[in-house]
Order: structure tokens, then C-alpha cells, then sequence
């Protein structure tokens, strides 16, 4: 019979049913779980960056406690986020969540997000701007879910292809949560197909599922990060290219030897020119190390820092064997050109730099040994503001508040008081967020962070900074109020700062204390003169410099213009009625438009002593 065409059968309608899993697929899973990895690192990072973490520390809290609270922190936020996501999936019918065993799911998530916390904080040990980590993290998201979709599912459909090195690709984080979604894609699929259930934990000793080897790979590769990321956290210690830095120092050796030995001429000429009352201090470290208890002082004792020169620069001696020992109720001024050695010194005294030589004991604690006790009882306020913007004044209080072991009532009271002692009570300025405050409100809040649970000793870095008139006049009250019950030690350029708050002030140049004492000592030590001002007509600035020098034959004329001439007179040739004399008698002769006289302020002495010790290291 001749078959003129080919007719199917009639058979039941087929219900045609969109599955989003197929579309979807592992890809989009696999980015939307991973996009928790930029929000972690960017977080921890952002900390670095802007040195929160390090003035957390500076405030007692340990590496310990910081690491354990950010994990569960990151961890709780994840667990919320994973639980959403899979209910979500669920609740629009998505197979891949509907069909699977919930727990097999839930443990796979749940493997990830410790492993993907422990892969940021690794991370975060290696970049220090948010702006690149954010950039990477996003790259690496996209990038790793990508090339699971192109390269690594060919590779698991390939029957061929040497399961160990699919193992290998699985050690990156991305290609196993790909690998694992692929799995829990490809069971809901096919049981949806033969209407049956997906995944089930018997299903994971079936040796084409590559769920099992995930789970376990993930597992181990978390353990073992978390120790690592440790390590890198702590790298100054541990670098990975230690060995390279010791095998360099050994062949460098001779030149360091060579630069010791130029160094001896000018220790030994230093050692010749070093002022009495530095002398003297030096003397009282020592005696105060063998017969005082050092319960209640600070004594620095010999503190040098060198830093190494590299790519064949040499090195630099920061501070050169400074000494010095304060009492409890002391307020110190360390006054210094910019680049001198100041921020070395307070960063060894605060742990962030370690002591090349000598050592400090801060009420009995040695700074090599113990600082971490020394943290919890150091309050600090750095130059620059640390603060987050996101948190009110008050938050800032309580949490360092607690640092510092207060608690209940007493962390209330105060932060009460913290507040309204830096004027940031009124108009509810403390409970608004730190990004509204202006650059003043941010400094006294600083001031405020640093005194909060009577800290032993206080740090202050240009605490006045940017402060109007009366801001900076309570801040000075509230300071001289704390300098009672702690040693504070302050950096400042202001010299009516360090004449209104020190009761002893140090002028640091070159790397060591060039002069020490109160400023009423410094002044009739290094300002043995008076200063005289004295304006005419231009015609007649011979005949005064005439009558100045007849009147103190040692007089130095130190300006001059347009009729203007200052001199600077000894105290011990003229005395206050011989000037008051010597303006009379010029009076008499022409006219004098104006005149003053004024005896040697702190900054005069601030500018003779640090020329004089520029132009001793010049010499050396």
C-alpha cells in the first residue's frame, strides 16, 4: 500500500510549566549569596582605613574579643540573609529550593558563610583603602560566578575530565558554591521531571554528586583560614617574606656598622653639648628605676627608635635615647618642630611602634611586656578624630565607656557628665550622629572619649585644634580638673596651650629633649632679655639705635622697618627704669610715635632653642 503522508496519533495534552530554576540556573544563586562578601570586607576595611580598630585598641579592647564579636556579628547577618533567601525561593515555587531536603540546604548554606566570613577577614588583612577592596570584591564575585558557568560546569559534564583537578578549581570559594548550587539544580530538575523528590542526604554517596566532596572541602578550607587570616592580621610579626627581611639585614650589616661608626663622632659631640636640666633628668630616671616605686609615674628610660633604610638610604634616628619620668597630677608639653621625632615617641608609648632600644614603665608596667594591660588603663586622643559618623556622641561614650569596665549607673552617670563637660549636653548635640557635628564638636568629643573612665595616663594630640575662644578655654578647665586624678602628656604648637595646662614643658628637636622645666624656668633660663619696640620717623632710627646702644652696649637690634626697630636687651646690663629712661630721653630729642617693652615669652625661647639645636646638627 502507498503511504501518501505521516499523521500523529491524538494523545492528552501535555501541561507545559515554566521552571525559573532552568533559567536561572547555578549563576544567579552563586551571585546573589556571594554579594555578602563585599559588604563584610568593605566593613572590616573601612575600620582599618579610617584607624577605628587601632583606637579601639588603644582603649583596651583585645584582638581577641574584637575578631569573636565582628565573626558572630557577620555571622548573624549572614544566617538572616540565607534564611530569607531560601524562604523567598521557596515561597515562588522555585524547585531548586521546593524539591531539595531543607537541611541538606541549609547545612551547605551554612558551611559557606563561615568559610566566605573567614575568606574576607583574610582579605581584609590586605588591602587598607575601601575604595580598591570594594573593586576587587566585586570583580572576583562576577568574575568567579562567571567563569563557573563557562569553565567549570564543562568541566563537571565532561565524564573525562580528572576529578582531582576539578577538586583543585573547588578550592576557590566561588567555584564550590557554583559546584553546589549546580548539584541542587540538577536533582530539583530531574525530580520534577520523574516527579519525584530532589536531594536527599542518602544522595550524597552517589559518586557523580559532587555535593559531598563540596561539603567536606569547604569544611577544611574554612578551619584552615582562619588561622592563616590570623597570621596575616599580625603580619609585622609573621611576614610572609621574613627570611628575605633577616637575609637583607645580614648583608647589609657592614653598612649598618659603617653608619654606627660615623653616628659615634656625633653621640660623642651630643653627649658634650647636652643641656644641664636634660642631664639632670636623665639622672632621676635612673635613680627613680632603683630606689623610687614606679607605681604612680611614667619613666621613660633611653627610648631610641631607628627606622630602617631602604632601596640604599640610611637609617634614621627618630628619637635618640630620650629619658624621662613624670609623677601622678603632671600635665607634660612636648613642644617640637614638625618631623622631629614627637609622633614617634607618643607611638612607641601608645604600642603602635615597637622601641628600637630602652623601654618606658607606665605605672609599673613595662611597655616591651605588658601592654596590654597598659591599654586598659591609657585613655588617648589622637591628632586626628576617629570616630564613625553613623553613631551619636553618646554611643561613642558608651561604648568606650564599657572599654573601660563601666557599667549600669555608673557607665550612665558617666557619659552624663563626659558630656556635658565637653558642652555637647545642650540642644541634644549628643544624641545626633557624628557626621552632623563640626570639626570643633568632633575635637571636644575626642577630648571627651579620651578622659571617659578615669584613665591612669592621658595622651593628647594638639587636643585644642580647631576650637573657638571659649570651647577652647573649658576645654582647658576640664583638662587642669583630670590632670588631678592622671599623667597626661600633651603635643601642642600653641605656647599659651602649654603656659596655661603644663606644669613642665620639653622642647623636642632632633630626635631627643633639647631643654626641660616649667615655663617660667625656660623663660629666665633661655630669656635672659627684654624686647624693645620703639617707632619714629625713618629719619631717626640712627639716633635711637644710638641711645639703645649707649643705654646696653650688648643690645642686638633683631628688626627694622619703615621706622619700626625692635633690640633685644640682657636683663643683666639694663634694668626696667634704665629703658623707661632711655624712651624719655628720646622723647626729648624727637618724636616718638609709640614704644613697648615686654619681657621674653615661651615661643621667643620655643624659636632660640630649636634654631640653636638646628644649627648644632649642621655643624655635627
Amino acid at each position: 500500500m502507498r503511504l501518501e503522508f505521516l499523521k500523529e496519533m491524538p494523545k492528552a495534552a501535555i501541561r507545559v510549566r515554566l521552571d525559573l530554576t532552568t533559567l536561572l540556573a547555578a549563576l544567579f544563586f552563586t551571585w546573589t549569596v556571594q554579594l555578602l562578601l563585599p559588604v563584610i570586607l568593605t566593613y572590616l576595611v573601612y575600620e582599618k582605613q579610617q584607624k577605628l580598630r587601632l583606637m579601639m585598641k588603644m582603649h583596651g579592647l583585645k584582638d581577641g574579643p574584637y575578631w569573636l564579636i565582628s565573626y558572630f556579628y557577620f555571622l548573624s547577618l549572614s544566617s538572616v540573609y540565607m534564611i530569607l533567601f531560601v524562604l523567598f525561593g521557596s515561597f515562588i515555587g522555585l524547585d531548586i529550593f521546593r524539591l531539595n531536603n531543607y537541611s541538606i540546604q541549609f547545612f551547605f548554606l551554612f558551611i559557606y558563610i563561615n568559610l566566605q566570613i573567614a575568606f574576607a577577614i583574610l582579605l581584609a588583612s590586605l588591602f587598607s583603602s575601601v575604595k580598591t577592596a570594594s573593586v576587587i570584591s566585586y570583580i572576583y564575585v562576577f568574575g568567579s560566578s562567571l567563569l563557573g558557568e563557562a569553565l567549570l560546569k564543562l568541566f563537571v559534564e565532561d565524564a573525562s575530565f580528572p576529578r582531582l583537578w576539578l577538586v583543585i578549581m573547588e578550592l576557590v570559594p566561588g567555584f564550590s558554591l557554583f559546584r553546589g548550587f549546580y548539584e541542587l539544580a540538577e536533582y530539583a530538575a530531574s525530580g520534577n521531571h520523574k516527579g519525584k523528590s530532589g536531594m536527599q542526604w542518602g544522595d550524597l554517596n552517589d559518586p557523580a554528586n559532587g555535593m559531598k566532596d563540596v561539603l567536606v572541602l569547604m569544611s577544611i578550607e574554612w578551619i584552615l583560614l582562619l588561622p592563616v587570616a590570623f597570621l596575616l592580621d599580625h603580619r609585622p610579626a609573621w611576614h610572609p617574606l621574613f627570611l628575605f627581611q633577616i637575609l637583607s639585614t645580614k648583608h647589609s650589616s657592614p653598612r649598618w656598622r659603617l653608619d654606627k661608626s660615623k653616628q659615634s663622632f656625633s653621640t660623642k659631640i651630643f653627649a658634650d653639648m647636652i643641656k644641664d636640666d636634660v642631664f639632670l633628668e636623665r639622672k632621676v630616671v635612673k635613680r627613680s628605676l632603683k630606689e623610687i616605686d614606679t607605681r604612680n609615674m611614667i619613666i621613660c628610660h633611653n627610648l631610641k627608635k631607628v627606622y630602617r633604610g631602604k632601596n640604599g638610604n640610611p637609617d634614621k634616628l627618630a628619637v635618640k635615647g630620650l629619658s624621662l619620668a613624670l609623677s601622678k597630677g603632671q600635665c607634660f608639653g612636648m613642644l617640637g618642630p614638625n618631623g622631629v621625632g614627637k609622633t614617634s615617641f607618643i607611638n612607641m608609648m601608645i604600642g603602635l611602634v615597637r622601641p628600637t632600644y630602652g623601654t618606658a614603665y607606665i605605672h609599673g608596667m613595662d611597655l616591651r611586656k605588658d601592654m596590654t594591660e597598659i591599654y586598659e588603663n591609657i585613655g588617648v586622643c589622637p591628632q586626628h578624630d576617629l570616630l564613625w559618623g553613623t553613631l551619636t556622641g553618646r554611643e561613642h561614650l558608651m561604648f568606650y565607656g564599657r572599654l573601660k569596665n563601666l557599667t549600669g549607673a555608673a557607665l550612665i552617670k558617666a557619659v552624663e557628665e563626659s558630656l556635658k563637660s565637653v558642652n555637647l549636653f545642650q540642644c541634644g548635640f549628643g544624641d545626633k550622629s557624628v557626621n552632623k557635628y563640626s570639626g570643633g564638636m568632633k575635637r571636644r568629643l575626642s577630648v571627651a572619649i579620651a578622659l571617659i573612665g578615669n584613665p591612669k595616663v592621658v595622651y593628647m594630640d594638639e587636643p585644642s585644634t580647631g576650637l573657638d575662644t571659649t570651647s577652647r578655654n573649658d576645654l582647658w578647665n576640664l583638662i587642669k580638673r583630670a590632670k588631678k586624678e592622671c599623667t597626661i602628656i600633651l603635643t601642642t604648637h600653641s605656647m599659651e596651650e602649654a603656659e596655661e595646662l603644663c606644669d613642665r614643658v620639653g622642647i623636642f628637636v632632633s630626635g631627643n629633649f633639647q631643654c626641660l622645666g616649667t615655663p617660667i624656668e625656660l623663660k629666665a633660663r633661655y630669656g635672659g632679655t627684654r624686647i624693645l619696640t620703639i617707632t619714629t620717623a625713618v629719619e631717626h632710627e640712627e639716633e635711637v639705635a644710638r641711645l639703645i646702644t649707649e643705654l646696653s652696649p650688648s643690645a642686638t637690634k633683631i628688626y627694622g622697618m619703615s621706622g619700626t626697630q625692635k633690640f633685644e636687651l640682657p636683663k643683666r646690663e639694663v634694668r626696667l627704669d634704665g629703658v623707661f629712661g632711655a624712651v624719655a630721653a628720646a622723647r626729648g630729642l624727637f618724636p616718638v610715635q609709640g614704644w613697648g617693652v615686654a619681657d621674653t615669652t615661651l615661643e621667643d625661647v620655643f624659636i632660640r632653642v630649636a634654631k640653636d639645636a638646628r644649627a648644632f646638627d649642621v655643624l655635627s
